[in-house]
């Protein structure tokens, strides 16, 4: 059965295969840096808020 096929056509599944193959990995790649970034992002957001807490609680206790 294979034989009987051309071998370009089995070139041309193989490199469709491996196409198929290389853009799951590179969204995979993206979408593992992407929630690296967002992580990255939260982790400030976070950082910011405690500092801003912190203030208003030496605010808080200086001004009594």
């Amino acid at each position: 059965m294979i034989a009987q096929i051309p071998w370009w056509v089995l070139l041309v599944i193989a490199f469709t295969l491996f196409s198929g193959y290389m853009a799951f990995r590179a969204n995979r790649d993206e979408y593992q840096l992407n929630q690296r970034y967002i992580e990255q992002e939260g982790q400030k957001y976070m950082d910011r808020i405690q500092e801003e807490k912190e203030k208003r609680e030496q605010q808080r206790v200086s001004g009594t």
